[in-house]
């Protein structure tokens, strides 16, 4: 596989957009080698319907559309991320427990964290912002653990 690999798409800050950026990138990651059934493959979707939710959501209809880059650097870690030209960042919020909204950035950075990775946001150059999370791609080819009533079952390698 080559050393960098890149792909990006935009997409107009429209709710139907989440499923277009997660298609995106699972397809993307698909191409690059990591199988649907990789435990990886799970936690990167989660990531990126979180991360394009709040860029459609967040912006407050100040950004018209927004971008998702997925980069692979030398087989070791695979960067995600989202821009839109929204000026305001990103902030936790306290999450009542019956509140519906409000978690999604908690979500990506226990995700992340749980994957050895680094969620990070910076500002463009245009003004607006990029959320963006690297992961170890090491061991994203192999399968998800399966998980039987006996317990879990080894994955032949």
């Amino acid at each position: 596989m080559a050393d960098h690999l890149e792909a990006s798409v935009t997409l107009p800050s429209d709710p139907g957009s989440v499923s277009a950026a997660r298609a995106h990138v699972v397809g993307t990651l698909l191409d690059w080698g990591m199988p649907a059934d990789a435990e990886l493959s799970d936690t990167v979707r989660l990531i990126v319907s979180e991360l394009a939710t709040n860029a459609v959501q967040h912006t407050l209809g100040q950004s018209p559309t927004f971008r998702v880059d997925v980069v692979l650097v030398r087989d070791e870690r695979v960067h995600i991320g989202v821009t839109d030209s929204h000026p305001r960042l990103p902030k936790r919020l306290p999450a009542a427990v019956q509140q519906d909204n409000g978690r999604g950035l908690v979500i990506i950075r226990c995700l992340t964290a749980e994957c050895g990775g680094r969620l990070r946001v910076r500002r463009t150059r245009e003004g607006g912002k990029t959320v963006s999370v690297d992961l170890p791609w090491a061991g994203a080819v192999k399968p998800a653990e399966a998980v039987t009533a006996a317990g879990p079952r080894e994955t032949p390698v």
